[in-house]
């Protein structure tokens, strides 16, 4: 199947959704709007679609492999990835003092979509590159932005994120690798990271690692944690002290290499630390919220993978007559309502999730370029708000279209030929690194809607209402039950916000034991309110320049997500609100 990208609703959704217009008018981005966007959008599409796509399934077949200490990549990811960096991708919303190219967020982050629908095992390379990039940005020297940015950002280096190690998972207080202190400011580092994606490869000449290890005499705990630089390779050009010795053997994504890297075998592997001792968590932070970020891209993008081979799937498999009775024999499956169903679920979610990660993206970005400090504040809250939905809706979404695109294909779909299964076996990981659903969850309760008394959370559902008065305005039935399903959206989330504010401290079970129903709730909510504020621009006949066609899929696809999608939110809202007792009732013993 020939990957497509759809390129025409990134696009609605950046000028109708995310404001790329008004993004173009600040300062930095002028050269960045609907033109610039379209050619780079299009460019990203041929790239995609004639590079990189066509080695999903050969990375599926022909995993990565560790041959004598050296991961060699799938058959062709060598080419494809000299062609991405000579293309310039990795560097698109770098900054042009170090080689980039200084674009929004906005735009990087459609690109980076289609990157993962194209070939997700790919794509993780660049992905951990960035948050890298992002974390030098923000933390690293002036000496170390110069050394390494350039490198990383035209594509010569990779970058790796090493926080995990065989008794330290999502917990990080239990870190252990050591650092130690040498006498010319460096330091060795000694010890294990596990699940290390593209921590060992082929594909460029040296991997900057940025590694979590403890200072002898840190203290105990996160507090205790410093990060690292630990080249692959030193500037002498000799080899580091960090070896691959092995790379794991996975249920999905089986072309991206996860290895296993030792540190300081052979007397200790160089180090430079990053900032200053003992906020290495702080700052590895910043490249986890990048990476979760473009996880959630990466949910997005399956989605639309899949999405596309059911569709393709559903219009060539003939079977049983229409039971409208529109046809004397059989016909393809697309013909039936539950196919439809299923179809317009994979659609639905697919394009509420982009749209939401596209207003996410342009909040970043007018955090960072507003010319106004309480505008930034503003989208800065509303972007940090938005990230554990972005990873979590998008991901948990993409489990379940994965799901439904296996089922279109009926049997078809477990055979592995068919390819469906891939996408279901791909998407599992999504849901897990990078933060597991329950940790993105419970960011979202205790930091962002417990900690500031639910202000952040109220302040979204009013620009929600705001909405729902718009489509009331417009004056058609169609607005006005599509901004009634939004109300009933908006009261469920905020109820289940109260009662998780009500709860705070004094009842920490109740409270966490609906934390990831409250962001699929929450992710359900805003994702839904993106796709009616796509119809109310279409109603009021904003949306110039569209094909009818799109308009008339847009609209369908919105009333969709509203009559099938949202009230999803009520449920959620209930096993909140009402069900936290039955969680922690019955006594462990019993299990």
């Amino acid at each position: 199947m020939t990957y497509q990208a759809p390129v025409q609703d990134m696009l609605f959704a950046m000028r109708h959704l995310a404001g790329l217009d008004t993004l173009a008018t600040l300062p930095g981005y002028e050269d960045a709007g609907y033109e610039t966007a379209q050619a780079v959008l299009e460019e990203c599409a041929r790239f995609c679609g004639e590079v990189v796509a066509p080695l999903n399934w050969e990375g599926d077949k022909n995993p990565s492999r560790l041959e004598a200490g050296q991961v060699l990549t799938t058959p062709g990811f060598k080419e494809a990835f000299r062609q991405f960096v000579e293309g310039g991708w990795q560097g698109l919303h770098h900054p042009v003092e170090f080689g980039g190219q200084g674009l929004p967020k906005l735009i990087h982050a459609a690109c980076s979509e289609m990157l993962q629908s194209a070939n997700m095992s790919f794509a993780l390379c660049p992905l951990l590159t960035d948050g890298a990039i992002e974390a030098l940005l923000t933390a690293g020297s002036d000496e170390q932005k110069a050394a390494y940015l350039p490198k990383m950002i035209d594509g010569s280096w990779t970058g790796s994120m090493n926080l995990t190690e065989p008794q330290a998972g999502s917990d990080l207080s239990m870190v252990r690798t050591r650092a130690e202190p040498q006498a010319d400011g460096t330091y060795k580092l000694f010890g294990t990271k596990i699940f290390i994606t593209y921590g060992e490869h082929d594909m460029a000449e040296n991997i900057v690692h940025l590694v979590l290890a403890r200072v002898a005499g840190a203290p105990e705990g996160v507090k205790g944690i410093s990060l690292f630089i630990c080249p692959k390779v030193l500037d002498n050009g000799e080899r580091n002290d960090v070896h691959c010795v092995s790379i794991e053997h996975k249920m999905g994504i089986k072309a991206s290499p996860t290895a296993v890297l030792q540190y300081g075998d052979h007397g200790g592997a160089t180090a430079y630390l990053v900032g200053e001792e003992n906020r290495g968590l702080e700052y590895m932070f910043i490249m986890m919220n990048s990476a979760r970020f473009g996880v959630g891209l990466q949910g997005v993008g399956l989605a639309e993978r899949a999405y596309q081979k059911a569709v393709q799937y559903a219009k060539d498999r003939v079977q049983s007559r229409p039971v409208d009775g529109s046809m004397s024999q059989a016909a393809p499956i697309i013909h039936h309502p539950d196919v439809r169903r299923m179809l317009m679920t994979m659609r639905a979610y697919t394009e509420g999730c982009r749209a939401m990660a596209s207003v996410a993206a342009s909040a970043f970005d007018a955090a960072h370029a507003h010319p106004d400090a309480q505008v930034r504040q503003e989208n800065q809250t509303f972007y940090e708000y938005l990230v554990p939905l972005v990873k979590g809706l998008s991901t948990e979404m993409s489990l379940e279209v994965a799901s439904l695109g296996v089922q279109v294909h009926g049997g078809m779909g477990f055979i592995e030929e068919t390819g469906a299964a891939q996408y279901l076996r791909d998407a599992k990981i999504l849901t897990i690194y990078e933060g597991t659903t329950a940790i993105q969850a419970n960011d979202l309760i205790g930091r962002k809607t417990v900690r500031d008394g639910g202000r952040t959370a109220h302040a979204i559902a009013s620009r929600i209402e705001v909405t729902e008065k718009e489509l009331n305005a417009i004056g058609d039935a169609s607005c006005a039950r599509m901004a009634e399903q939004l109300s009933r959206a908006r009261q469920s989330y905020l109820e289940a916000v109260d009662y998780l504010v009500g709860q705070g401290k004094a009842q920490p079970n109740a409270l966490y034991a609906g934390s990831v129903n409250f962001l699929m709730l929450a992710g359900t909510l805003i994702a839904g309110w993106q796709m009616a504020r796509a119809f109310a621009v279409i109603k009021r006949g904003a949306a110039q320049g569209e094909t009818p066609a799109f308009l008339k899929a847009k609209t369908v696809t919105s009333q969709f997500f509203a009559d099938h999608i949202l009230p999803r939110t009520r449920a959620y809202r209930d096993s909140i609100v009402e069900g936290a007792e039955s969680v922690m009732a019955l006594e462990m013993e019993a299990y």
